[in-house]
Protein backbone atom coordinates (compact mmCIF):
# COMPACT_ATOMS: atom_id res chain seq x y z
CA UNK A 1 0.00 0.00 0.00
CA UNK A 2 1.37 3.06 -1.00
CA UNK A 3 2.26 5.23 2.29
CA UNK A 4 0.36 8.35 1.09
CA UNK A 5 -2.78 6.50 0.80
CA UNK A 6 -3.82 7.55 4.69
CA UNK A 7 -3.07 10.79 3.65
CA UNK A 8 -5.44 11.10 0.63
CA UNK A 9 -8.24 9.32 2.52
CA UNK A 10 -8.34 11.64 5.36
CA UNK A 11 -11.04 13.88 4.51
CA UNK A 12 -12.74 14.72 7.38
CA UNK A 13 -10.92 18.37 8.38
CA UNK A 14 -12.28 19.09 4.62
CA UNK A 15 -15.41 18.16 5.38
CA UNK A 16 -15.45 20.41 8.34
CA UNK A 17 -14.24 23.52 6.12
CA UNK A 18 -16.93 22.87 3.96
CA UNK A 19 -19.43 23.51 6.35
CA UNK A 20 -18.08 26.70 7.66
CA UNK A 21 -17.38 25.14 11.46
CA UNK A 22 -13.46 24.93 11.41
CA UNK A 23 -11.71 26.40 14.19
CA UNK A 24 -8.14 25.34 13.76
CA UNK A 25 -5.76 27.36 12.10
CA UNK A 26 -7.25 30.66 12.33
CA UNK A 27 -4.70 33.57 11.28
CA UNK A 28 -4.64 36.32 13.52
CA UNK A 29 -3.70 39.38 11.73
CA UNK A 30 -2.78 41.56 14.93
CA UNK A 31 -2.34 40.66 18.35
CA UNK A 32 -3.03 43.57 21.51
CA UNK A 33 -3.64 40.93 23.91
CA UNK A 34 -7.51 40.44 25.07
CA UNK A 35 -8.65 41.62 21.48
CA UNK A 36 -7.08 40.49 18.19
CA UNK A 37 -7.84 41.42 14.48
CA UNK A 38 -8.98 38.14 12.81
CA UNK A 39 -10.25 37.77 8.65
CA UNK A 40 -10.18 41.86 9.00
CA UNK A 41 -11.98 42.41 12.14
CA UNK A 42 -11.48 42.29 16.17
CA UNK A 43 -12.55 39.92 18.01
CA UNK A 44 -11.75 38.99 22.06
CA UNK A 45 -9.34 36.33 22.52
CA UNK A 46 -10.64 34.16 25.25
CA UNK A 47 -8.16 31.04 23.98
CA UNK A 48 -4.75 32.48 24.61
CA UNK A 49 -1.85 31.42 26.56
CA UNK A 50 -0.51 34.88 26.92
CA UNK A 51 -1.31 34.84 30.65
CA UNK A 52 0.03 37.94 32.08
CA UNK A 53 -0.87 39.64 28.83
CA UNK A 54 3.00 40.34 28.34
CA UNK A 55 3.74 39.49 24.59
CA UNK A 56 2.96 43.24 23.77
CA UNK A 57 4.00 44.54 26.86
CA UNK A 58 6.74 47.67 25.80
CA UNK A 59 9.46 46.17 27.86
CA UNK A 60 9.48 43.01 26.73
CA UNK A 61 9.14 43.92 23.30
CA UNK A 62 11.97 46.23 23.66
CA UNK A 63 14.24 44.12 24.99
CA UNK A 64 14.10 41.34 22.16
CA UNK A 65 15.11 44.13 19.59
CA UNK A 66 17.82 45.10 21.61
CA UNK A 67 19.02 41.59 21.70
CA UNK A 68 18.81 41.00 17.63
CA UNK A 69 20.97 44.23 17.63
CA UNK A 70 23.53 42.65 19.85
CA UNK A 71 23.66 39.44 19.14
CA UNK A 72 21.47 38.99 15.61
CA UNK A 73 18.35 36.83 15.22
CA UNK A 74 19.87 33.17 15.86
CA UNK A 75 22.79 31.63 17.78
CA UNK A 76 23.30 29.31 14.64
CA UNK A 77 24.39 26.57 16.70
CA UNK A 78 23.44 24.12 19.49
CA UNK A 79 24.09 24.87 23.17
CA UNK A 80 26.51 22.19 23.33
CA UNK A 81 28.69 23.42 20.77
CA UNK A 82 28.80 27.28 19.42
CA UNK A 83 25.13 28.32 20.52
CA UNK A 84 25.26 29.49 24.35
CA UNK A 85 25.60 33.44 24.72
CA UNK A 86 25.53 35.09 28.14
CA UNK A 87 21.95 35.61 27.68
CA UNK A 88 21.58 31.68 28.41
CA UNK A 89 23.27 31.72 31.66
CA UNK A 90 21.46 34.94 33.13
CA UNK A 91 18.24 33.46 32.37
CA UNK A 92 19.03 30.11 33.92
CA UNK A 93 20.40 31.69 36.96
CA UNK A 94 17.45 34.44 37.55
CA UNK A 95 14.93 31.13 36.89
CA UNK A 96 16.64 29.06 39.51
CA UNK A 97 16.42 31.45 41.81
CA UNK A 98 13.04 32.49 41.34
CA UNK A 99 11.77 28.56 41.16
CA UNK A 100 13.89 28.03 44.04
CA UNK A 101 15.71 24.96 42.73
CA UNK A 102 19.57 24.53 42.06
CA UNK A 103 19.75 24.81 38.86
CA UNK A 104 18.06 24.91 35.23
CA UNK A 105 18.40 24.11 31.99
CA UNK A 106 16.97 25.64 28.76
CA UNK A 107 15.93 24.17 26.01
CA UNK A 108 14.43 25.35 21.97
CA UNK A 109 10.47 25.04 23.14
CA UNK A 110 8.53 23.33 25.95
CA UNK A 111 7.90 20.61 24.00
CA UNK A 112 11.72 19.63 23.36
CA UNK A 113 12.29 20.30 27.27
CA UNK A 114 9.53 17.49 28.20
CA UNK A 115 11.14 15.21 25.44
CA UNK A 116 14.53 15.36 26.18
CA UNK A 117 14.25 15.46 29.71
CA UNK A 118 12.52 12.43 30.09
CA UNK A 119 14.27 10.86 27.46
CA UNK A 120 17.62 12.16 28.38
CA UNK A 121 16.95 11.14 32.43
CA UNK A 122 14.79 7.53 32.03
CA UNK A 123 17.07 4.65 30.35
CA UNK A 124 16.86 0.24 30.25
CA UNK A 125 15.26 -0.83 33.14
CA UNK A 126 14.04 2.30 34.92
CA UNK A 127 10.27 3.05 34.95
CA UNK A 128 7.88 5.93 33.64
CA UNK A 129 4.95 6.38 35.58
CA UNK A 130 2.32 8.92 34.05
CA UNK A 131 -0.96 10.49 34.13
CA UNK A 132 -3.03 9.39 31.43
CA UNK A 133 -4.45 12.94 30.73
CA UNK A 134 -1.03 14.41 30.90
CA UNK A 135 0.66 16.52 27.54
CA UNK A 136 1.19 14.92 24.61
CA UNK A 137 4.77 15.98 24.98
CA UNK A 138 5.41 13.83 27.96
CA UNK A 139 3.70 11.04 26.54
CA UNK A 140 5.85 11.83 23.48
CA UNK A 141 9.10 11.49 25.53
CA UNK A 142 7.79 8.36 27.81
CA UNK A 143 7.44 6.77 24.37
CA UNK A 144 10.99 7.98 23.45
CA UNK A 145 12.44 6.51 26.37
CA UNK A 146 10.18 3.41 25.89
CA UNK A 147 12.23 2.81 22.44
CA UNK A 148 15.37 2.79 24.69
CA UNK A 149 14.02 -0.07 26.93
CA UNK A 150 12.36 1.75 29.77
CA UNK A 151 9.51 0.95 31.12
CA UNK A 152 6.33 3.35 30.59
CA UNK A 153 2.93 3.01 33.02
CA UNK A 154 0.15 4.97 33.21
CA UNK A 155 -2.38 5.48 36.26
CA UNK A 156 -6.02 6.94 36.24
CA UNK A 157 -6.19 11.00 36.12
CA UNK A 158 -5.08 12.39 39.32
CA UNK A 159 -6.09 9.37 41.24
CA UNK A 160 -4.01 8.79 43.87
CA UNK A 161 -4.86 5.42 44.92
CA UNK A 162 -4.16 4.13 41.47
CA UNK A 163 -1.07 5.51 41.72
CA UNK A 164 -0.40 3.65 44.77
CA UNK A 165 -1.51 0.84 42.87
CA UNK A 166 1.40 1.28 39.86
CA UNK A 167 4.33 2.11 42.20
CA UNK A 168 3.40 -0.77 44.37
CA UNK A 169 3.73 -3.15 41.21
CA UNK A 170 6.84 -1.73 40.65
CA UNK A 171 10.26 -3.55 41.41
CA UNK A 172 11.40 -1.60 44.57
CA UNK A 173 15.43 -1.53 43.14
CA UNK A 174 13.95 0.20 39.81
CA UNK A 175 14.48 3.74 38.76
CA UNK A 176 11.07 5.51 38.78
CA UNK A 177 10.41 8.95 38.01
CA UNK A 178 6.34 10.18 38.61
CA UNK A 179 5.42 12.55 35.34
CA UNK A 180 2.53 15.42 35.90
CA UNK A 181 1.14 18.02 34.37
CA UNK A 182 0.75 20.89 37.07
CA UNK A 183 -2.11 22.59 35.57
CA UNK A 184 -3.56 20.22 33.17
CA UNK A 185 -3.26 22.09 30.65
CA UNK A 186 -7.29 20.69 29.04
CA UNK A 187 -9.03 21.12 32.13
CA UNK A 188 -7.36 23.36 34.11
CA UNK A 189 -7.32 20.81 36.96
CA UNK A 190 -4.27 21.04 39.50
CA UNK A 191 -2.39 17.64 40.38
CA UNK A 192 -2.94 16.33 43.88
CA UNK A 193 0.38 16.92 44.78
CA UNK A 194 0.71 16.80 48.16
CA UNK A 195 -0.40 12.76 47.88
CA UNK A 196 1.64 12.37 44.90
CA UNK A 197 4.35 13.63 46.43
CA UNK A 198 4.13 11.58 49.56
CA UNK A 199 3.59 8.46 47.57
CA UNK A 200 6.21 8.93 44.95
CA UNK A 201 8.42 9.25 48.57
CA UNK A 202 7.34 6.20 50.27
CA UNK A 203 7.81 4.46 46.90
CA UNK A 204 11.31 5.50 45.92
CA UNK A 205 10.18 7.45 42.82
CA UNK A 206 11.46 10.74 41.52
CA UNK A 207 8.69 13.71 40.69
CA UNK A 208 8.34 15.76 37.46
CA UNK A 209 6.40 18.71 37.24
CA UNK A 210 5.05 20.34 33.99
CA UNK A 211 4.51 23.66 35.02
CA UNK A 212 3.69 24.91 31.86
CA UNK A 213 0.06 26.20 32.55
CA UNK A 214 0.78 27.00 36.43
CA UNK A 215 4.07 29.51 36.64
CA UNK A 216 2.79 32.74 36.21
CA UNK A 217 -0.40 31.44 37.09
CA UNK A 218 -0.71 30.14 40.44
CA UNK A 219 1.95 29.45 43.54
CA UNK A 220 3.47 32.70 45.90
CA UNK A 221 3.48 35.10 43.02
CA UNK A 222 3.10 32.83 40.39
CA UNK A 223 6.39 30.19 41.03
CA UNK A 224 4.07 27.22 40.20
CA UNK A 225 3.11 23.82 41.30
CA UNK A 226 4.92 22.73 43.68
CA UNK A 227 4.81 26.83 45.35
CA UNK A 228 1.13 26.60 45.30
CA UNK A 229 1.44 23.48 47.88
CA UNK A 230 4.79 24.55 49.27
CA UNK A 231 6.37 21.37 48.04
CA UNK A 232 9.36 23.06 45.98
CA UNK A 233 11.91 20.96 48.30
CA UNK A 234 9.44 17.76 48.06
CA UNK A 235 9.32 18.00 44.09
CA UNK A 236 12.77 16.91 42.15
CA UNK A 237 12.20 18.85 38.70
CA UNK A 238 9.57 21.51 37.81
CA UNK A 239 9.89 21.80 33.47
CA UNK A 240 8.35 24.66 31.82
CA UNK A 241 7.75 26.80 28.79
CA UNK A 242 8.52 30.56 27.70
CA UNK A 243 5.60 30.18 25.04
CA UNK A 244 2.64 31.53 27.72
CA UNK A 245 3.70 33.49 30.87
CA UNK A 246 7.03 34.44 29.48
CA UNK A 247 5.75 35.82 26.35
CA UNK A 248 8.06 33.99 24.14
CA UNK A 249 9.56 30.51 22.87
CA UNK A 250 11.80 28.00 24.52
CA UNK A 251 11.52 25.83 27.49
CA UNK A 252 13.40 24.86 30.95
CA UNK A 253 13.69 21.92 33.37
CA UNK A 254 14.86 23.17 36.82
CA UNK A 255 16.41 20.77 39.45
CA UNK A 256 19.42 19.57 41.43
CA UNK A 257 22.05 20.84 39.80
CA UNK A 258 23.72 17.39 39.46
CA UNK A 259 20.76 16.07 37.51
CA UNK A 260 21.01 19.48 35.28
CA UNK A 261 24.46 19.04 34.59
CA UNK A 262 23.72 15.61 33.51
CA UNK A 263 21.39 16.11 30.89
CA UNK A 264 23.27 18.93 29.58
CA UNK A 265 25.77 15.92 28.41
CA UNK A 266 23.09 13.83 28.04
CA UNK A 267 20.14 14.75 26.35
CA UNK A 268 20.09 14.34 22.55
CA UNK A 269 17.33 17.11 22.05
CA UNK A 270 19.38 20.04 23.42
CA UNK A 271 22.75 18.65 22.25
CA UNK A 272 20.99 18.33 18.79
CA UNK A 273 18.79 21.23 18.42
CA UNK A 274 20.10 25.24 17.68
CA UNK A 275 19.60 26.62 20.88
CA UNK A 276 17.06 29.30 22.09
CA UNK A 277 17.82 32.30 19.98
CA UNK A 278 18.72 35.73 21.47
CA UNK A 279 15.20 37.90 21.09
CA UNK A 280 13.62 34.96 22.56
CA UNK A 281 16.08 34.58 25.97
CA UNK A 282 15.81 38.57 26.38
CA UNK A 283 11.96 38.16 25.86
CA UNK A 284 11.87 35.66 28.74
CA UNK A 285 13.95 37.59 30.49
CA UNK A 286 11.87 40.64 30.53
CA UNK A 287 9.22 38.74 31.52
CA UNK A 288 10.52 37.55 34.71
CA UNK A 289 11.57 41.23 35.48
CA UNK A 290 8.05 42.25 35.18
CA UNK A 291 6.25 38.94 36.95
CA UNK A 292 9.22 39.52 39.91
CA UNK A 293 8.34 43.17 39.99
CA UNK A 294 4.40 43.29 39.41
CA UNK A 295 3.29 39.95 41.46
CA UNK A 296 -0.51 41.69 41.31
CA UNK A 297 -1.03 40.68 37.39
CA UNK A 298 -1.08 37.21 38.92
CA UNK A 299 -3.47 38.22 41.75
CA UNK A 300 -5.62 39.75 38.87
CA UNK A 301 -5.37 37.25 36.33
CA UNK A 302 -7.00 34.26 39.05
CA UNK A 303 -9.69 37.13 40.16
CA UNK A 304 -10.97 37.47 36.59
CA UNK A 305 -10.77 34.23 35.54
CA UNK A 306 -13.25 33.17 39.32
CA UNK A 307 -15.01 35.84 38.14
CA UNK A 308 -16.09 34.63 34.51
CA UNK A 309 -16.32 31.09 36.45
CA UNK A 310 -18.82 32.45 38.17
CA UNK A 311 -20.60 34.34 35.85
CA UNK A 312 -20.75 31.00 33.41
CA UNK A 313 -22.17 28.62 35.81
CA UNK A 314 -24.71 30.60 37.36
CA UNK A 315 -26.08 30.86 33.62
CA UNK A 316 -26.39 27.04 34.34
CA UNK A 317 -22.86 26.03 31.76
CA UNK A 318 -21.24 22.57 32.81
CA UNK A 319 -17.57 23.90 34.15
CA UNK A 320 -15.03 22.04 35.00
CA UNK A 321 -13.74 23.85 38.25
CA UNK A 322 -10.24 24.67 39.01
CA UNK A 323 -8.72 27.82 40.67
CA UNK A 324 -6.67 28.76 37.34
CA UNK A 325 -6.24 30.55 34.28
CA UNK A 326 -8.63 27.68 32.00
CA UNK A 327 -11.94 27.89 32.33
CA UNK A 328 -13.72 25.17 30.46
CA UNK A 329 -17.45 25.39 29.38
CA UNK A 330 -18.65 21.28 28.28
CA UNK A 331 -20.95 21.11 25.46
CA UNK A 332 -20.96 17.76 24.74
CA UNK A 333 -21.24 16.49 21.11
CA UNK A 334 -18.69 17.14 18.75
CA UNK A 335 -21.01 18.67 16.21
CA UNK A 336 -22.62 21.07 18.49
CA UNK A 337 -19.29 21.87 19.64
CA UNK A 338 -18.57 22.87 16.52
CA UNK A 339 -21.59 24.81 15.75
CA UNK A 340 -20.94 27.01 19.46
CA UNK A 341 -17.64 28.12 18.48
CA UNK A 342 -18.79 29.23 14.86
CA UNK A 343 -21.59 31.21 16.88
CA UNK A 344 -18.98 32.34 19.40
CA UNK A 345 -16.34 33.49 16.62
CA UNK A 346 -19.26 35.22 14.61
CA UNK A 347 -20.16 37.47 17.74
CA UNK A 348 -16.78 38.49 18.21
CA UNK A 349 -15.49 35.85 20.85
CA UNK A 350 -12.83 33.54 19.69
CA UNK A 351 -12.39 30.57 22.18
CA UNK A 352 -10.67 27.17 21.50
CA UNK A 353 -12.72 23.94 20.52
CA UNK A 354 -11.59 20.81 22.22
CA UNK A 355 -13.15 17.74 20.18
CA UNK A 356 -11.72 13.97 20.46
CA UNK A 357 -9.03 12.72 20.53
CA UNK A 358 -7.99 15.77 22.60
CA UNK A 359 -11.03 14.96 24.94
CA UNK A 360 -13.28 12.03 25.44
CA UNK A 361 -15.60 11.08 23.17
CA UNK A 362 -18.67 13.30 25.21
CA UNK A 363 -16.63 15.96 26.89
CA UNK A 364 -16.59 18.32 23.44
CA UNK A 365 -16.03 21.75 24.61
CA UNK A 366 -14.96 25.46 24.79
CA UNK A 367 -11.63 25.65 26.41
CA UNK A 368 -11.43 29.07 27.70
CA UNK A 369 -8.65 30.83 28.82
CA UNK A 370 -7.74 34.61 30.28
CA UNK A 371 -5.34 37.04 31.12
CA UNK A 372 -4.31 39.38 33.30
CA UNK A 373 -5.19 42.38 30.64
CA UNK A 374 -8.37 41.14 30.33
CA UNK A 375 -11.01 43.86 31.07
CA UNK A 376 -13.71 43.83 32.81
CA UNK A 377 -16.25 44.88 29.46
CA UNK A 378 -14.24 41.64 28.21
CA UNK A 379 -15.52 39.60 30.29
CA UNK A 380 -19.16 41.08 30.36
CA UNK A 381 -19.33 40.66 26.51
CA UNK A 382 -17.58 37.16 26.85
CA UNK A 383 -20.83 35.94 29.07
CA UNK A 384 -23.53 37.74 27.16
CA UNK A 385 -22.34 35.83 23.77
CA UNK A 386 -22.12 32.65 25.31
CA UNK A 387 -25.89 33.39 27.52
CA UNK A 388 -26.78 33.84 23.39
CA UNK A 389 -25.64 31.11 21.99
CA UNK A 390 -26.23 28.52 24.83
CA UNK A 391 -29.95 29.56 24.76
CA UNK A 392 -29.62 29.15 20.38
CA UNK A 393 -28.19 25.95 21.13
CA UNK A 394 -30.54 24.33 23.45
CA UNK A 395 -28.13 23.99 26.08
CA UNK A 396 -29.51 26.03 29.15
CA UNK A 397 -33.31 24.85 28.53
CA UNK A 398 -31.91 21.67 28.90
CA UNK A 399 -29.68 22.64 31.97
CA UNK A 400 -32.23 24.20 33.98
CA UNK A 401 -34.63 21.20 33.07
CA UNK A 402 -32.22 18.62 34.39
CA UNK A 403 -32.59 20.71 37.88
Amino acid sequence: MDLFEKCRQFTRADEVKASGLYPYFRVVQENEGPEVLMEGRKVIMAGSNNYLGLTGHPAVTEAAMDAIRKYGTSCSGSRYLTGTIDLHGELEERLARFLGYEAVLLFSTGYQTALGSIAGLVSKGDYIVSDKENHACIVNGAMMAKGGFAEFVRYKHNDMQDLERVLARIPADAGKLVVTDGVFSVSGEIVDLPELTALAHRYGARVMVDDAHAVGVIGQGGRGTASHFNLTDKTDLTIGTFSKTFASLGGFIAGPERVINYLKHTSAALIFSASPTPPSVAAALAALNILEAEPERVDRLLVLAETIRKDLKSLGFEIIDSPTAIVPVIVGEVEKSLVFWRKLYDRGVFVNCFIPPGVPPTMSMMRTSYMATHRVEHLQRIVDVFKEVGEEVGMLEAVSREV
